[in-house]
């Protein structure tokens, strides 16, 4: 069994499980109450991170030639939008012309799985999932059919003999997912009408960035799907509001990069964007200027240093680089600046930012893609543009 608990920064934190383990216990369970006549309380899987679940089981519910069942989606301590909802698999036996034709690429020659309610479509090119198909990831269904196959060896059956023609269609739902989608990513990511089942280890890591710079990603992917050469990287809503509004940038061509610069940079390149614009609140980006590449103050600051390093190099006098190195945030640093006639360190900054984007992303002549740095004051003035 997996530790229940991770240590993260000297703290305590609670881990959980995936929306994935939850619609694979849930099958699992569905598939052993219609073998064996009987209820059952609990379930056991395996998970890819090598460790097993056990799994309550929650509203049980049959008829003949089906059985459906739940299990509680926990999170554990990470912020997780899907955590404390129900994910149901409903499994049934089925003529072959029962099996519906949307269903899920992973299947086998007697095991179909399907999607119902609150569970998302896919809509668009550049996710694992084709479009017109569930939003059931492949680690989930890969889940899902090694633990049916396995449940139905440790029952001594010939399945084909026990199925006689028919076949096994699992159906995940989720009745609260078309509600509790709206506070995913989902909608940025194309796909409509629920939530997503996901997870590649089948556990969720507390505090950990992993979910969401997967979910970035996806986005970036789905952009370049489109054919879109051209990608506008973000930190937040300000830049996203400042590009749009003031520059006429396309809202589709904007992606949130959060905190992760050098992360979506790299992936920029590997998706193969011929150009990169990078516009934000100058406190958000002076940090790339020194070549920092993950904005969360918990990470790194540096914003004062940075700003007095570059007044310097450009002559300032000593009781401005004081005065400067004394704000508490950057907006104050920039009208402190624009006042002593040293506005020129926001174009330097531009400039340095852009330059240590392209070194932290080794790109070379033949890579054949540009950078272009946009610096933001917080009322949505333009600093500087970088031109390099």
């Amino acid at each position: 069994m997996i530790d229940e608990f991770v240590y993260v920064d000297g703290k305590k934190y609670r881990r959980g499980y995936t929306s994935g383990s939850c619609a694979c216990g849930a099958t699992k369970a569905a598939l052993i109450m219609l073998l064996e006549k009987r209820n059952i309380n609990e379930v056991r899987i395996g998970t890819p991170k090598g460790v097993d679940l056990d799994l309550k089981i929650d509203n049980i519910s049959r008829e003949k030639g089906w059985v459906q069942c739940s299990v509680k989606k926990d999170g554990g301590d990470d912020i997780d939008a899907t955590h404390g909802m129900d994910i149901f698999a409903r499994l049934e036996l089925v003529q072959a012309d029962q099996v519906p034709d949307f269903r899920s690429d992973l299947d086998s020659d007697y095991l179909f799985i399907t999607s119902g309610q609150g569970i998302g479509r896919v809509t668009k090119k550049g996710l694992d999932i084709r479009p017109g198909r569930p939003a059931i990831n492949r680690v989930p269904l890969k889940m899902i059919l090694k633990e049916v196959q396995e449940t139905l060896d440790e029952a001594g059956l010939d399945i084909y003999d026990y199925l006689g023609g028919r076949k096994i269609l699992v159906t995940i739902f989720a009745p609260q997912g078309q509600e509790i989608a709206k506070r995913t990513f989902n909608s940025n990511l194309g796909i409509e009408g629920g939530i997503s089942i996901i997870g590649t280890t089948g556990i969720v890591e507390p505090m950990s960035d992993e979910g969401w710079k997967k979910a970035l990603s996806a986005e970036l992917a789905i952009k370049r799907a489109e054919g879109r050469e051209t990608i506008i990287l973000v930190p937040g809503n300000i830049g996203r509001d400042i590009m749009a509004k003031s520059y006429g940038a396309d809202l589709d061509g904007i992606v949130k990069m959060s905190n992760f610069i050098g992360y979506m940079l790299m992936e920029t390149k590997r998706l193969g964007f011929k150009k990169v614009i990078i516009g934000g609140h100058i406190g958000k980006l002076i940090k790339l200027s020194g070549g920092i590449t993950n904005s969360h103050s918990r990470v790194a600051d540096a914003r004062s240093e940075i700003m007095v390093a570059n007044l310097a190099l450009l002559g300032a006098p000593l009781e401005l680089l004081k005065e400067v190195d004394a704000c508490l945030s950057t907006d104050a640093m920039v009208d402190i600046i624009r006042d002593a006639g040293y506005s020129k360190v926001f174009k330097v900054l531009a400039d340095k930012a852009a330059s240590k984007a392209k070194v932290y992303m080794r790109l070379g002549q033949e890579d054949h893609m540009d950078i272009e740095v946009y610096l933001f004051s917080m009322d949505g003035s333009l600093l500087a543009k970088s031109q390099i």
